[in-house]
């Protein structure tokens, strides 16, 4: 990241802007930082201003405690600003439920593009989002930080096996560093449901997009995203997952945002 702004609350912010147009701005999702979402900008800055910065608490942003989730509003409200007063979002896992939101709270947001918000979309999913809150909650609070790492990635599901190797890997005090924004990403999710009295409230398009090799309940999210949204659109991307190739998306994001 080589550019600075302070959020509404003091908090510097970290972001990279490539490219000239209309803005579009990279929301990344939990464990993540700008870089997560930098390789968008590759298909992206032929036709537009793509900033990709880091969220506060995580890589080169400052954190500025109480967390709330208006202050991440506040954050992208800095970043519309520099980027001319005016911009669209994308997205991506609980990032994406960021940019629904602070499109709903009244910024100044031309398009909302999401990837994938994992909202719950049945009483079991909900239930097992009320245990992770509760487990994270408790396992941040005592400094216990691996073992909120353990739970999000159970919770995303990875394997056992897969796991206790992450633990060994050079990665992993990486990812313990960042772990408090675990509780600020369960924040943005809300109750985990899918929101639609918010959803509906939007006046911007909304472009909702799952890949076909994702769990089913991905898809059914994203679809239930797109059907609460007035404007709302939903596409899926042939043998993509969760870990979308930029490449495949890229186009498909601009072709919405160019609308």
């Amino acid at each position: 990241m080589d550019k600075q702004i302070l959020s509404r609350d003091g908090t510097p912010l970290a972001y990279r802007s490539a490219g000239q147009g209309p803005a579009v701005i990279l929301v990344s999702g939990a464990m993540s930082t700008g870089a997560t979402v930098a390789p968008l900008t590759v298909p992206l800055s032929s036709r537009f201003q793509v900033i990709a910065y880091d969220r506060r608490g995580r890589g080169e942003s400052g954190d500025t405690p109480p967390y709330a989730v208006e202050r991440e509003i506040e954050d992208l409200a800095a970043l519309i600003e520099a980027a001319g007063g005016e911009a669209s979002l994308y997205g991506i896992s609980s990032g994406g439920a960021l940019a629904l939101r602070a499109a709903a709270s009244g910024l100044p947001v031309r398009r909302v593009a999401v990837y994938e918000v994992p909202f719950a979309v049945s009483e079991g999913g909900a239930r097992e989002r009320a245990e992770y809150t509760e487990r994270l909650t408790e396992a941040l609070a005592q400094g216990r930080r691996g073992d909120a790492v353990e739970l999000f990635l159970r919770l995303a599901g990875m394997a056992e096996e897969m796991i206790r190797g992450a633990r060994q890997s050079p990665m992993w005090p990486g990812m313990e560093a960042i772990a408090p924004t675990l509780a600020y990403d369960d924040a943005v999710m809300g109750d985990s449901l899918v929101p639609r009295t918010l959803l509906a409230s939007l006046t911007a398009p909304v472009l909702a997009v799952a890949g076909t090799l994702s769990p089913s309940w991905m898809r059914e999210a994203a679809q239930s995203i797109a059907e609460s949204a007035p404007h709302g659109t939903y596409r899926t991307l042939k043998d993509q997952s969760h870990m979308v190739d930029p490449n495949v998306l890229g186009p498909v994001l601009a072709e919405f945002f160019a609308g």
